[in-house]
């Protein structure tokens, strides 16, 4: 296979590629993926490209990192450059450049490279062997699971790859596991193909994925451990109304800046949030640097101590409501925040929280880890003094004009409570509020999220 570049007297690979970035590109079938690791497979190249649509021709040039995709449509190439433009792949912890080729078609010749590069396009893009559709439910394994691993966040990972119709997580055999059900066998193949082996979070929560042997699934409640996306109208099985979800079908380009698209790889420690907060994304990881943007100062730049934990601040954050807007978490093009070179003030809207007594995680397995749960209505109050009282921390929480529904202090630690505010937003504002709160007697209010209810 080759491109039809122009002739040159003495041009090398590099120079001809090189024209690639050169001047306005339109769209094209024709997709050009730069940066790929040096290891990279065919299977892993085409399985950016199958959750958009069938892919015709396959160009792999590991020598410069390279590879060109030909589309069946232009609208499937517009749709995979498009997603990828806000949600940048990212193989093996290195980050991947998806852009339209100055070339509307690739031509193919039969050296051993390309004849392996047709060969895993037709095992790739065609049924089974045996002739049979493959089955588009798929069983999930979460192995090595240091974090926690929720029905939701599995979702948005598998939504990727084509429209998840049903799901069901279960732990078995001392293992956390789903079965999951797409429209069709080949976004469960994509998924498989492209989500295998591959880790949640840095060095933990590895998916081992296999086709069930399941044909559908049958969901009789939609709450935290089952979820059948066409049937909104499904009790949750405890007796209360059907799920309120902000979001009842997941499909490819609905999640455009979610935490968990393009999942199973790494991610730099930066990312934006919007309306911006400091001390929100704290209950997720130690904040390095915030800066707050000079010209949209509802939005931030938030710096964490590491990837895993920019990770779990996306992943629980975004979409929640903060004074009555939604929080809008993406991932940053930087992988810092820089701070203000000297002599050059920017009027105190850079941070540097670096050297923060309130930092959570900075022993490595702390036990905070095992506490960190997505934002809901109760709150897990800490480091509360001797002399502080419930109506006390109750009258505290209300100032904001907040609703205190409930309030029980630990039988055996009156150091610790629970406070069930009036509503996840509520709770959220009033973390935000009163985390690190002055409680007298040189203790500091500690305020995280309670998976428990009173």
């Amino acid at each position: 296979m080759y491109l039809a570049f122009p002739k040159r007297s003495n041009g090398s690979d590099s120079k001809k590629f090189k024209s690639e970035l050169r001047g306005p590109i339109t769209s094209s079938r024709v997709i050009h993926i730069r940066k790929l690791p040096s290891d990279i497979t065919e299977a892993e190249v085409i399985s950016l490209g199958l959750p958009f649509g069938d892919i015709s021709n396959l160009l792999l040039l590991k020598a410069k990192n390279q590879a060109f995709l030909e589309m069946n449509s232009e609208e499937a190439a517009q749709n995979m450059v498009g997603y990828y433009s806000t949600m940048m792949p990212v193989i093996r912890h290195q980050p991947v450049y998806v852009q339209f080729s100055n070339h509307k078609e690739l031509k193919t010749d039969h050296s051993p490279n390309q004849e392996r590069a047709q060969a895993a396009l037709r095992a790739l893009s065609s049924p089974h062997a045996d002739g049979a559709a493959p089955s588009s439910v798929l069983r999930v394994v979460v192995e090595n699971m240091l974090y926690p691993v929720t029905l939701d966040a599995l979702c948005q990972i598998f939504a990727k790859f084509g429209t998840v119709l049903r799901i069901i997580v279960f732990t078995k055999n001392n293992q956390f596991q789903a079965l999951l059900q797409y429209q069709d066998g080949a976004s469960a193949q994509a998924a498989k193909l492209s989500l295998d082996g591959q880790n949640i979070y840095n060095g933990c929560c590895t998916l081992r994925i296999g086709f069930s042997k399941l044909t559908s699934l049958n969901v009789k409640y939609n709450n935290e451990k089952s979820r059948d996306f066409t049937r909104p109208d499904l009790p949750s099985g405890d007796g209360h109304a059907p799920m309120e979800h902000p979001a009842m079908t997941f499909a490819p380009g609905i999640i455009s800046a979610a935490p968990y698209s393009g999942a199973a790889h790494a991610f730099p420690p930066a990312f934006t949030i919007q309306p911006a907060s400091e001390s929100l994304p704290c209950v997720y990881g130690d904040v390095m640097r915030v800066k707050i943007l000079f010209n949209k100062k509802e939005n931030a730049l938030v710096q964490m101590s590491d990837s895993t934990q920019a990770q779990l601040a996306m992943s629980h954050l975004s979409g929640q409501r903060l004074h009555g807007k939604p929080v809008r978490v993406t991932l940053s093009k930087h992988s810092s925040v820089q701070l203000p070179r000297e002599g050059h003030e920017d009027q105190g809207l850079t941070k540097d929280y670096s050297s923060s007594s309130l930092h959570r995680f900075k022993k490595p397995g702390s036990k905070n880890y095992a506490n960190i749960f997505p934002p809901s209505a109760t709150l897990h109050l800490s480091n509360i003094p001797p002399s502080v009282v419930e109506d006390e921390l109750k009258m505290l929480f209300s100032s904001s004009g907040a609703t205190v529904n409930a309030f029980k202090f630990f039988q055996k630690d009156h150091k610790m409570a629970l406070i069930q505010m009036g509503s996840v937003e509520e709770a959220i504002e009033s973390l935000v509020e009163f985390h690190d709160h002055d409680l007298g007697e040189n203790h500091h209010l500690r305020v995280s999220f309670s998976k428990s209810s009173i």
